[in-house]
């Protein structure tokens, strides 16, 4: 069973691929065993993470670079995930992404899945990565991800993308917002996004000068760029660091599109040339076993806790008779 449909997949089926991507996002066993099959299959495809403050246009965005991607000499299929916000109260998301693609969905070679983030933190949902995956192995040439556009928290797809592309625009203050948050720091390519608009320039040189300045620094610290002792790297450092590029676009027209799918290409090859495209699939199966074990770890210790014991720990934290760290020791230690 799970054979066959690892076979339909691979033919381009795509009601089983739909199949296996709910299967996967629902925990089942069955969409573990998938994934397990699967992993061997993946490593391909050349994931891009699309993120930046909510009303940067980053959907329009997507919705064009896919046209333009579409459109290469090699006809590749293009994967959307699409990561939608969850609400705190009702529980609920408005996967709106896929309404906003319709244009695109009669293309066989296009497929958009939208996913709920169910109050993951880091702009992604717990599932994203696997999603990731299934689309690698089912043959899809590019990965767009695009995260929930929660704005500061929206670090974690550098674990996960080859090509991260921080989106801002202009009059929203994100250029300075950005590198306290880090996400510039992130940022492979930089996009401003309604460049029609007012203070798109004063937008352009501030991020010019970020850029610039962080260029300078690793420039000046090569030596550094060594993974950390506690995590060696099979593969060497690059000798040249990359330099993001800022780009102007206008996506509801298509405006700096064909330029930013260069950059993206661009810096696919130097990811390939330099060794650091498998030193971030390392980084990224790194940072997937971790959380995977901690998820485990935990799942396994809440199902061993008698929930009344577990409340009654909690009220005395409430009460102010025990601190968390202590409330922690004492449940650990059961």
């Amino acid at each position: 069973m799970v054979q066959n449909m690892i076979e339909d997949i691979r033919k381009g089926n795509r009601l089983a691929l739909s199949r296996v991507l709910s299967q996967v996002e629902s925990g089942s066993t069955a969409g573990s065993d998938l994934l397990e099959q699967l992993f061997p299959l993946t490593g391909h495809a050349h994931k891009i993470g699309i993120t930046g403050p909510p009303g940067a246009g980053k959907s329009t965005l997507v919705n064009a670079l896919i046209t333009s991607l579409r459109q290469l000499p090699a006809d590749p299929q293009v994967a959307v995930i699409a990561v939608d916000p969850t609400s705190p109260y009702s529980g609920g998301a408005i996967l709106g992404d896929r309404v906003r693609m319709l244009d695109l969905q009669s293309d066989p070679k296009v497929f958009i899945r939208s996913m709920a983030s169910r109050g993951a933190l880091g702009g992604l949902a717990l599932q994203t990565e696997a999603f990731s995956q299934v689309f690698d192995a089912a043959g899809y040439d590019f990965v767009l991800i695009e995260t929930v556009g929660a704005g500061q928290s929206e670090v974690d797809i550098v674990n996960l993308a080859h090509t991260t592309i921080v989106v801002d625009v202009p009059g929203l203050g994100d250029d300075i917002q950005s590198i306290k948050a880090g996400i510039l720091e992130i940022a492979d390519i930089l996009i401003i996004n309604k460049a029609d608009h007012p203070g798109a320039d004063q937008t352009l040189r501030n991020l010019r000068t970020m850029v610039e300045m962080g260029y300078q620094f690793s420039q000046s610290a090569k030596h550094r760029l060594q993974s950390p002792p506690s995590q060696p790297a099979s593969q060497p450092a690059p000798t040249t660091a990359w330099k993001p590029p800022i780009l102007k676009t206008i996506a509801v027209d298509s405006s700096g599109i064909e330029a930013l799918r260069s950059a993206i290409l661009k810096h696919a090859k130097w990811l390939k040339q330099t060794g650091e495209w498998e030193r971030k699939d390392e980084r990224n199966i790194r940072a997937t076993l971790a959380r995977q074990i901690s998820n485990l770890l935990f799942s396994n210790w809440q199902s061993q806790v008698d929930p009344a014991l577990m409340e009654t720990t909690i009220q005395t934290v409430i009460d102010r008779k025990k601190s968390p760290q202590d409330a922690i020791r004492s449940l650990l230690a059961l």
